[in-house]
């Protein structure tokens, strides 16, 4: 006689960020059961690093749900290969060279293991989860230390021949201009990432003689530049301006090649309001290509930044086989 097999509830999202890890059980509704993390950068070696996080791994797993009901495993990291399930060549990780993660934990854990970057990981679960929910086509455009995107085309994710399509952060936009973490003069990321607005916060402030309160600040960040704009720092809207002018007219290339029916910005920087949104909306509708004018939503999550990675994560996980070494 045939016996039912019970299907497994939860899955394991993780999310490996350059200074969080972040691993969680989730159900198959996007539920978190449970949650923790730890210091990424305590661990430079990267065996050291997995040992550490499927030990704290089992030990959450185990108190809340029990392994026997994990599925699967998925795992959101920078530089990552979804089709090699490999890391390759992060610019910003402390591991270097090309690393099979995704080989490496399923061997630790005994379970189906997927892999792949933010921007994939977050438009799964912007789909899933948020405001891609119902959509075909739209983009993920990730904006924190970083600038990455995914692009969903027929309701399908493109990932190109390699599997490193959408790294619209690295393409130039100003030749020979300012040097990227990748190797490369001029890219959006540069300008429009962490570091670059920063950078141009500190080239107003040396090109400028006015005041600015951002003269007596040592640590300038998008966090502060966003409350000095708050308080009329006419430097700190500048810097959000040219920041917003040059994001715009990237992504009005973007769409004028995909069409998308939205563009939807997560990450740190889009906490930025109204100061980097509103001079990011004109620049887009200043540029993008006239026939789809005004068709393109530019949107902001509304999934909590805690929590977006590893709902993408786990939406991965869904999609793996499952396999699993003890059952």
């Amino acid at each position: 006689m045939m016996e039912l097999q019970k299907m497994k509830s939860n899955v394991v999202g993780i999310d490996i960020g350059i200074a969080t890890t972040t691993y969680a059980v989730i159900d198959l509704r996007g539920n978190i059961l449970a949650q923790e993390s730890f210091d990424t950068r305590e661990y430079p070696n990267i065996d050291n690093y997995l040992g550490v996080l499927s030990e704290h791994l089992v030990n959450l797993v185990e108190r809340t749900c029990g392994y026997e009901n994990i599925r699967s495993v998925g795992v959101c990291c920078p530089n990552s290969n979804y089709k090699t399930g490999c890391l390759e060549n992060a610019t910003n990780l402390q591991w270097k060279g090309v690393i099979p993660l995704a080989a490496l934990m399923r061997d630790r854990l005994g379970l189906a293991v997927a892999l792949a970057n933010n921007s994939q990981c977050i438009a799964l679960g912007e789909q899933a989860f948020g405001a891609a929910h119902g959509m075909r086509d739209f983009v993920i455009i990730t904006l924190g230390h970083g600038m990455g995107s995914c692009f969903f085309s027929n309701g399908k994710m493109h990932m190109g021949n390699k599997g490193f399509a959408g790294e619209i952060g690295h393409t130039c936009v100003v030749p020979n201009g300012r040097e990227c973490s990748c190797g490369h003069r001029g890219c959006l990321e540069s300008y429009c990432a962490e570091r670059g607005v920063i950078q141009t916060a500190k080239e107003l402030l040396a090109e400028r003689n006015e005041p600015s309160m951002l003269r007596n600040v040592d640590d300038i960040n998008p966090k502060v530049l966003t409350e000095m704009a708050e308080l009329g720092d006419h430097l700190a809207i500048e810097t959000w301006r040219r920041t917003g002018e040059m994001l715009g007219m990237g992504l009005a290339n973007y769409a004028s090649i995909l069409n998308p029916e939205a563009i939807i910005l997560t990450g740190g920087l889009p906490h930025a309001g109204r100061w980097l949104l509103e001079p990011t909306e004109a620049a887009f509708e200043n540029h993008v290509f006239r026939n789809i004018k005004g068709q393109t939503r530019l949107l902001v999550s509304s999934l909590k930044d805690g929590e977006r990675d590893v709902l993408g994560a786990s939406v991965l996980a869904w999609q793996v086989k499952e396999y699993s070494l003890f059952l």
